[in-house]
């Protein structure tokens, strides 16, 4: 892959064209998941190895939401997404993987069914907020924090029906949150109430737990 070709927003500025791929992702993606009445969207770091606590905890977290009948939703690729996605291959039950086209590390994982292949990370953000009744979110990198900030931008500003969104893993999530509060919240750019946007589970069941206690409306 060149350069030029790897940076998608002045492929557009260069081939207006391009807008027909742009559309042409979000039908493919509401007709491949138009059928989906409850789904839960499972995020991670795509570098959690096979075996370790939080790919356990995904694994298991997801295989417990698709026996209760959720569609399992992930970013399709490895680590906790092919967690999310193996959860609810266990159960037998049927999981979704959106994939994205990136120049390393990400490639699709064999445990999802309904694989989508984006070029375009807004448009797979679209997929994954639209089909959600909730997210639960893995320790991650910067794809992660991208994906739980828009979430709770969404929520916050009303522009999708308020969901639960539970943060998994107190250690790893305690420094940020600590930071929301002392720098954002002390300096009044979100309201106390914002911090109900989220909830941070130390387990699969109080993950779970807080999907089905707190269901979009």
């Amino acid at each position: 892959m060149s350069v030029r070709n790897r940076y998608v927003l002045e492929d557009i500025a260069d081939d207006s064209w391009r807008m027909f791929r742009i559309i042409s992702e979000f039908v493919d993606g509401f007709e491949d998941l138009g059928d989906i009445t409850k789904g839960v969207t499972i995020f991670g770091s795509a570098r959690e190895a096979a075996g370790s606590k939080y790919y356990d905890a995904a694994r298991k977290t997801a295989n417990i939401l698709a026996k209760k009948g959720y569609t399992i939703i992930t970013g399709g690729g490895g680590g906790i997404m092919e967690a999310g996605n193996r959860g609810a291959f266990d159960a037998g039950k049927r999981s979704v993987g959106l994939n994205i086209e990136l120049p390393f590390e990400q490639k699709p994982n064999k445990y999802a069914q309904t694989q989508i292949g984006f070029r375009y990370f807004f448009a797979r953000k679209v997929m994954f907020l639209k089909y959600a009744n909730g997210f639960v979110v893995f320790p991650g990198g910067f794809g992660t924090l991208d994906e739980l900030f828009e979430a709770m931008t969404m929520i916050q500003t009303h522009k999708v029906k308020p969901f639960p969104v539970a943060l998994y893993g107190k250690k790893y999530w305690a420094g940020m949150v600590e930071w929301i509060k002392d720098s954002l919240l002390e300096h009044g750019a979100i309201s106390t109430g914002d911090l109900n946007l989220f909830k941070i589970v130390d387990t699969p069941e109080d993950a779970v737990k807080h999907i089905l206690g707190k269901k979009k409306k």
